[in-house]
């Protein structure tokens, strides 16, 4: 039978089964729907508003436009040595060791195209933290620090087609013409998205977008 939402949804909760803090990690191309998926999961996990659940995105951990200058990144943006993955695999670990307290994460402004410090509370109820980004199966440097960190990491999966469509208007969303939106998903863009796509094998589960309910398939 196909996958379907309330599959992942049953899995997802059954990670906490032990009765610590689990942390779920989504992998998968840029545009392929990782943080609507996410963000489906948490929603429904923490429908009565406990914070059973809490939504700690990679992209927190972007450099900020000034180090990538100084670094001659910035015509990179996105790729893996564009992220302070040491600092993210730190982050994941705190999360897994410090129930006691609240844990601030990162998040990233789209409109400025910046991380913010501090924007994501975590409490002490979470139970499930559902982490999403492109390089959580990456085995190259500091990146390699980041799976032992995670209980499980699921894969999305898209076809090619839809996921270019989607990426390109997220550029146009954010500000760029749809020639310079076209050029970056067709450079950057994927050749980060080949890079990502050689570490789906190493996922433990792959999740198809039909797994997600009609009216919340993602568009980023």
């Amino acid at each position: 039978m196909p996958l379907t939402f309330d599959d992942l949804l049953a899995r997802a909760r059954a990670l906490t089964g032990a009765g610590r803090r689990a942390i779920l990690g989504i992998a998968g191309s840029p545009g392929a729907g990782k943080t609507t998926l996410a963000e489906r999961l948490v929603s429904a996990l923490d429908g009565d508003g406990t914070c059973w659940a809490a939504h700690v995105p990679m992209d927190g951990f972007h450099l900020a436009d000034a180090e990538l200058d100084r670094l001659g990144r910035r015509d990179r943006k996105g790729a893996p040595d564009t992220f302070d993955a040491a600092g993210y695999a730190a982050l994941l670990r705190r999360l897994r060791e410090d129930t006691g307290e609240v844990v601030y994460a990162p998040g990233f402004e789209r409109v400025l195209e910046q991380p913010v410090a501090g924007a994501i509370p975590v409490p002490p109820a979470a139970r499930l933290v559902v982490t999403e980004g492109n390089y959580l199966l990456l085995e190259e440097s500091s990146w390699a620090r980041v799976r032992p960190c995670l209980d499980e990491v699921w894969f999305c999966e898209i076809p090619e087609d839809e996921r270019i469509r989607r990426l390109v208007a997220r550029h146009e969303e954010f500000g760029k013409d749809r020639a310079a939106a076209v050029a970056w998903v067709r450079g950057p863009d994927q050749r980060n998205a080949d890079l990502v796509a050689a570490t789906r094998g190493r996922a433990d589960l792959v999740v198809p977008a039909g797994a997600l309910p009609a009216a919340a398939r993602p568009e980023g």
